[in-house]
């Protein structure tokens, strides 16, 4: 019965190395980098040239006497009009994570201080993550042939290996 066990996981593990593996992972973004969420910074300009993602995150450093993160909507972040948040991000140590779980536009602004009237607002669009790329086309004479041949066949092989010396290692019990 042990032997069973040990095969149907060697087997298990073969089968997880020669699956191929495609993640995207997410990314936290510093919003305005080594500036932070301060006024007089151009957040517009600071993120036009960004792509944010379905599970990324939006990472707010402020001083936290001065300032918050609220999300609101498209007329309020045009008007700089804190009423009605949508959400309110600020949690007090000026260490704020947004997190884009929605593909949709986020319209986030500064609320105290006039934050927003002196430049803390910015629109981010969410997108879904752009699909992966496709696999290489096989080419006998290029690296990424040897690549994908030691990763199909010569690992899940030298799994088998391994657990047939285990095999002949575990104790006959009839």
């Amino acid at each position: 019965m042990a032997r069973v066990a040990l095969l149907v996981a060697a087997a298990f593990l073969a089968f997880l190395m020669a699956a191929p593996v495609t993640e995207v992972a997410a990314k936290r973004w510093t919003v305005g980098d080594n500036q932070f969420w301060n006024p007089n910074i151009n957040y517009t300009v600071w993120a036009q040239d960004k792509h944010f993602y379905l599970d990324d995150w939006l990472y707010f450093v402020y001083e936290r006497n001065q300032f918050n993160v609220i999300e609101v909507n498209e007329t309020n972040y045009i008007s700089c009009n804190s009423n009605n948040p949508i959400a309110n991000w600020t949690r007090g140590a000026g260490r704020d994570l947004v997190h884009l779980n929605e593909t949709r536009h986020y319209y986030l602004i500064s609320g105290n201080g006039g934050g927003c009237y002196g430049g803390m607002k910015l629109a981010v669009l969410v997108e879904k993550p752009p699909p992966p790329p496709p696999p290489a086309s096989p080419n006998k004479n290029s690296a990424s042939t040897v690549s994908a041949f030691a990763h199909q066949f010569v690992v899940p092989v030298a799994v088998f290996a391994a657990v047939g010396t285990m095999w002949d290692a575990v104790p006959r019990l009839w």
